[in-house]
């Protein structure tokens, strides 16, 4: 069974920092594809990260310079570090992998941005 769990969400205030870690039940290796994606309160789910197996990585406009991905494939798990939050990212991330042609995704982890 293939899983993929969230962790380090919380509350943070403008300008500062979280990082959020994602650890497979496979093989990181095994992904083709993997992103981080997020879904703010009355809008749809959207691409914020993604890396490929063989370590290109692409960003979402609003995030370049700002949050970066990268996985560490000892531990089975992908990061995402945030800098210079924004109450705008405030939102449920998600982590997503591209496996034998099937997407999984895990439960999520709320971040929010204070003013």
């Amino acid at each position: 069974q293939v899983q993929l769990v969230e962790s380090g969400g919380g509350l943070v205030q403008a300008g500062g920092s979280l990082t959020l870690s994602c650890t497979t039940s496979k093989s990181i290796f095994s992904f083709t594809d993997m992103g981080w994606h997020r879904q703010a309160p009355g809008k749809e789910r959207e691409v914020v990260a993604r890396i490929t197996s063989g370590g290109s990585t692409n960003y979402a406009e609003f995030v370049k310079g700002r949050f970066t991905i990268a996985t560490d494939n000892a531990k089975n798990t992908l990061y995402l570090q945030m800098n210079s939050l924004r109450t705008e990212d405030t939102a449920v991330y998600y982590c997503a992998g591209l496996r034998l042609g099937r997407l999984y995704w895990g439960q999520g982890t709320q971040v929010t941005v204070s003013s």
